[in-house]
């Protein structure tokens, strides 16, 4: 339900963006919805969004948000990533909030994965 003043949409570049379709569905269980060959968009996943072709991609050193998802076994998940090609770029780590880590997936978009304990 779309909701008044509230974040709905993101977009993302991917270098490749095959491979980062390949990597969502397999990690996460993404499905997508291609408008055209540069395009290809996704929902149901927390936030709606979409990927566009481009060389260009969102990482913190360069002042880009930083996304992160929520998963009830970090370890799982840590291993998927890794599993499909997913860069680790920070293992996982405690933090004020539980714990975490960081990744690079295949167009190389930085993103994270928290929970609140470790298993």
């Amino acid at each position: 339900m779309n909701q008044h003043e509230k974040l709905n949409y993101v977009e993302l570049a991917a270098k490749d963006l095959n491979a980062t379709k390949t990597f969502f569905s397999a990690v996460f269980g993404w499905e997508f919805t291609d408008y055209g060959p540069e395009y290809s968009a996704f929902s149901n996943q927390g936030l709606d969004g979409g990927f566009y072709q481009a060389d260009a991609c969102s990482r913190t050193d360069n002042g880009s948000a930083l996304l992160v998802f929520y998963s009830e076994h970090l370890e799982a998940t840590y291993n998927k990533v890794v599993d499909h090609c997913g860069q680790i770029i920070k293992p996982i780590f405690e933090f004020p909030g539980g714990f975490r880590f960081y990744f690079i997936e295949p167009s190389g978009n930085e993103f994270a994965v928290w929970t609140e304990r470790r298993a």
